[in-house]
């Protein structure tokens, strides 16, 4: 029983032309970028920019920026090939199945559970922090952090969390308008994606008369800068390598990449677009394209309007509220409207992270890889509903107990996973199939996917040993549930 068995070409191209069991065709090329950007700007810019920023790249965390979105650009280019020319449900896990094999394309789908799983999670954990700012910090600290965070008060009690209980309602309700059906979810995401860009450019627009350029000299971190102070009263030193200079910017870059993986959530939805072979590159690389821009000139604002020191400890939590709040005097009502235009912008990221899920659990199960319930489609809105609600309770275990900054390092290092095994894919698949039509051809291979598969593989590397040993960890999991039940269970078991 080989390992490495692939699923055919024209197997799936068939199963795609199937639209009458199949996942229902109503996504345009509008609504596709429409979702890629939905998926992209979101807790990646509002939250990890100031993660990443205040403890390793500083205000070069725009250079951190543009480091991963050249890794993007590279994988990016790989996923519209693919998508283009296999317009199926499952993104990179059906890709590597035609291209790698089987236990290849297991390993990218259990990797794929760490960036949209997780993903989903670290961002209804973003939500809730913006929910609080909102409401003046009125839900006790106890229901809306993890059992294993703390901070000290402004009276110096100690508080510990127990559960994160905004982020569990807002993915139950998002969870139940995925039931629904996908056309409703990419209207609602789109009618989301307008006000979040325009809050965007509002506060880049606002922000620039505020920008202060002591708070951008030096413009990387330097070794010896002093430490900043953490929210439980620790010190943060900067002298460890990826803390500072180049190797923070890069440090940094592995830190926001996960405001980038929208872009690849956009083919996961490939089988319900109308016009694959066309639209599928415009959602992929327009919508890449369109946040890159913004995302520079935002953290160029960010980072100007406030010291990076201040991201450590207050600014975590609602960075940019923060920022406008301290900083920017007079514009408290900005800080309300982001903070409710963010609210907004993050429940279409959670929306569309959910989405790509349990579309891979779909594709998974309708193999044999997983079980059958996950391909189970509603008789009335053909979703995979079984797949949403089991996926509500997984997602939503840990985004009540688990703190934000270690379920956003496993998201990243997922989806790099992914783009370095879908960069490979390309060439493989260059070589086996070299007559298969390609709607839209990635340039300059090998030498882009190669480059892709070297950035996303030296920011694997920058991540903390935790982060590593965690997903490694994660990774024998999935072999061990490879290897008890889905090679047993494959439709394409000998």
């Amino acid at each position: 029983m080989s390992l490495f068995r692939k699923k055919s070409l024209s197997a799936l191209l068939a199963q795609a032309a199937d639209s009458e069991k199949g996942l229902k065709k109503t996504l345009g090329a509008g609504a596709l970028v429409a979702l890629g950007i939905g998926a992209i700007i979101g807790a990646g810019l509002f939250v990890r920019t100031a993660a990443a920023a205040g403890g390793h790249a500083g205000p070069a965390v725009t250079i951190s920026f543009v480091v991963a979105a050249v890794g993007c650009a590279f994988a990016g280019l790989c996923y519209a090939e693919f998508a283009s020319m296999i317009p199926i449900a499952g993104s990179a896990y059906t890709y590597a199945y035609t291209t790698m094999g089987e236990l290849v394309a297991w390993i990218i789908g259990w990797a794929l559970i760490l960036e949209y799983a997780l993903g989903a999670a670290t961002v209804s954990i973003a939500w809730s922090e913006f929910l609080n700012k909102l409401v003046g910090g009125t839900i006790p600290y106890e229901w809306s952090h993890s059992p294993f965070q703390k901070a000290l008060d402004a009276s110096g009690v100690m508080h510990h969390g127990i559960c994160n209980a905004p982020a569990l309602i807002v993915l139950f309700l998002l969870s139940l308008l995925l039931i629904k059906g996908t056309q409703e979810s990419a209207l609602v995401n789109s009618i989301i994606v307008v006000i979040k860009v325009a809050i965007v450019i509002a506060f880049i627009v606002i922000g620039w008369g505020f920008v202060n350029p002591a708070n951008h000299t030096p413009y990387m971190i330097p070794a010896d800068a002093p430490a900043a102070l953490q929210p439980d009263g620790s010190s943060y030193s900067y002298t460890d390598f990826f803390r500072h200079g180049w190797g923070g910017v890069v440090r940094g870059a592995a830190i926001v990449f996960f405001a980038f993986i929208g872009f690849d959530a956009v083919s996961t939805a490939a089988q319900e677009a109308k016009n694959p072979k066309r639209d599928m590159p415009i959602g992929i690389l327009g919508s890449l394209v369109v946040c890159t821009l913004l995302y520079v000139l935002f953290s160029w604002v960010l980072t100007g309007v406030a010291p990076y020191q201040d991201f450590v400890k207050s600014g975590k939590e609602a960075s940019v509220a923060y920022a406008i709040d301290t900083y920017m005097h007079g514009y408290g009502w900005l800080s309300k409207l982001i903070t409710v235009g963010i609210l907004a912008g993050f429940s279409s990221v959670i929306l569309v992270m959910l989405m790509g899920q349990s579309r891979v659990f779909y594709s998974m199960a309708n193999d044999g890889l997983l079980p059958r319930l996950f391909s189970d489609l509603h008789p009335k809105f053909r979703t995979p509903y079984k797949s949403n609600a089991l996926l509500f309770l997984f997602v939503g275990a840990f985004a009540t107990l688990i703190p934000g900054d270690i379920t956003g390092d496993l998201t990243s290092i997922g989806t790099l996973l992914a783009f370095v095994l879908v960069c490979l894919g390309v060439i493989i698949m260059r070589k086996t199939d070299p007559n298969t039509p390609r709607p839209f051809k990635t340039p300059f291979v090998p030498l882009f996917p190669i480059l892709g598969m070297a950035v996303c593989t030296f920011m694997i590397v920058s991540l903390d040993k935790i982060t590593l040993l965690s997903a490694f960890a994660w990774m024998i999991l999935g072999l061990l549930i490879y290897f008890g039940y889905g090679r047993f269970h494959s439709k394409l078991k000998e």
